[in-house]
């Protein structure tokens, strides 16, 4: 996965080291829209497409797992990550019954916590291989994981602004 043919992000690899700022600023992006109380943040627009508080609840959950995989990158030798039940969560986790205000400070602290551990990469962690299971099992670089991520928050925005236009 080279580049996003839905929003047109560019997978751009050597860029990796900025990912915590783009992160920091897709967090920010997306409290200030949750933080919203004159907007109806749990209703969804269509049947098959996640409300703005579902999506803020996936961005927080997402963030946290990647966290948690570049961590274990760090500690072994190229670990096999499961895939996180992305749409399982939405009932298992409640996300529209959640408060659109506590999941946006949970969200930029999710942010926070990840980019912390970004930060702490040496140029020789940026490489370390992982077995990432999406798009398809294959083996990636945290370059692509930080990039990856940096996608998500990005391409999450883009879906929770559409539905608010």
């Amino acid at each position: 996965m080279d580049r996003c043919g839905e929003c047109g992000f560019e997978y751009d690899l050597p860029n990796a080291p900025n990912a915590p700022a783009l992160i920091t600023k897709g967090a920010a992006e997306f409290d200030a829209i949750l933080q919203d109380s004159g907007t109806d943040m749990r209703s969804r627009r269509e049947p098959t497409q996640w409300s703005p508080l579902e999506y803020g609840c996936h961005v927080r959950d997402m963030l946290l797992v990647q966290r948690e995989r570049v961590l274990a990158a760090r500690r072994r030798h190229r670990p096999s990550f499961d895939p996180m039940g992305r749409d399982e969560r939405v009932d298992h986790d409640g996300y529209a019954e959640q408060q659109p205000v506590d999941v946006a400070g949970q969200l930029t602290m999710a942010a926070q916590l990840f980019v912390n551990v970004l930060t702490r990469l040496s140029p020789e962690d940026w490489d370390r291989r992982v077995v990432y299971n999406y798009p398809r099992q294959a083996q990636r670089s945290l370059r692509w994981v930080a990039i990856h991520t940096v996608h998500e928050v990005n391409h999450h925005l883009l879906d929770v602004r559409r539905q608010l236009a």
